[in-house]
């Protein structure tokens, strides 16, 4: 028996009943060709699967909140006032938390010339994070910038890669002492200083990154096609570094509040009058040898840590979530 006797008696045995036709449906031919991905929402969902993350995200955000409204609360304390006992005239020095033996409460004790540390501690936090996110902002724009520029323009390679060869040979922290000591001592003094040095580790790495993906057949079409230099950078390379970019900025933020307390370590930070977690640490360091003092240390160094541990887990774990390679 041939095969296409084979088919026709097989055919001839099958119920019609058992089948039936399909109609053409246009809109249900569309759908072939549809997908609801979405690449933030793969993003966040990624991120909201690490319970690190989140609940790190979730403390940062109250630290944060609570630094910005903590003022506004009643029955807080002047974190610039010096306290001072009425019945004896004498400043209340070095109080630890809470003491029962005084009258005025201190939740977080006072320092050695009777400031109230637990104002000065979120006043120290709100000036060492606006110099953090003020840091981090200008490095991910200029750096962003020249990086994208330095690796795309070929007719700016050689330039701008002498004036970073030039400028990067400069230690950092020289850059700093100098900056510091020959302007006025303030909050924009500081953000100066890491800015001038901050943006060039971003914009090499931003570069490097663009150097790699700048002749792939997408970008050598688009030139082909007269798209603007411009909308090729913003619309085909930087989304790409997206995940990076954010990393390098979440790193920026807890890098930029480590140069704030170094400066205030060797005594060239902000004025003492200037609350911030790098006065506080400094102050704080004379007496960590004393067991009775040392809560003036240990309370801006927990918030140090919080900041930066969640400000690396957190960009770590959205840079891998920003990658599209681990979207489902």
């Amino acid at each position: 028996m041939t095969r296409n006797e084979i088919t026709n008696e097989i055919a001839d045995n099958i119920d019609p009943s058992l089948f039936d036709f399909a109609g053409y449906d246009e809109s249900k031919s569309e759908l072939t060709g549809y997908s609801n991905y979405s690449y933030w929402r793969s993003t966040v969902q990624v991120f909201m699967k690490n319970k690190v993350a989140v609940a790190l995200l979730v403390l940062i955000i109250a630290v944060v909140l609570f630094t910005v409204i903590q003022p506004y609360l009643p029955n807080q304390k002047s974190p610039t006032q010096i306290y001072v006992n009425p019945e004896t005239g004498l400043q209340y020095r070095n109080i630890r938390p809470n003491d029962p033996s005084i009258s005025e409460k201190f939740l977080f004790g006072t320092n050695s010339i009777g400031q109230d540390l637990w104002a000065r501690l979120w006043s120290g936090t709100r000036t060492s994070l606006f110099i953090g996110v003020a840091v981090g902002i200008f490095e991910a724009i200029v750096g962003i910038t020249i990086g994208a520029l330095w690796g795309y323009v070929r007719k700016l390679d050689a330039i701008i890669t002498e004036i970073y060869n030039v400028w990067d040979n400069i230690p950092s922290t020289v850059v700093l002492i100098i900056l510091t000591y020959i302007m006025k001592p303030s909050i924009s003094t500081i953000i100066f200083a890491m800015c001038m040095t901050g943006w060039l580790q971003m914009a090499r790495f931003v570069r490097n990154l663009i150097m790699i993906i700048r002749d792939r057949e997408y970008n050598l079409a688009s030139r082909c096609l007269g798209t603007p230099t411009s909308r090729i950078i913003t619309k085909n390379l930087l989304p790409y570094l997206v995940s990076v970019i954010m990393l390098r900025m979440a790193l920026a933020i807890p890098a930029a509040i480590g140069n704030e307390i170094f400066l205030s370590y060797i005594g060239m930070g902000l004025p003492l009058d200037i609350p911030s977690l790098g006065n506080l640490i400094n102050e704080g360091r004379v007496l960590m040898m004393d067991p009775n003092q040392r809560y003036q240390l240990f309370f801006p160094a927990v918030i140090i840590s919080v900041v930066t541990v969640s400000f690396y887990v957190i960009g770590n774990v959205f840079a891998d979530s920003a990658d599209p390679r681990n979207h489902v």
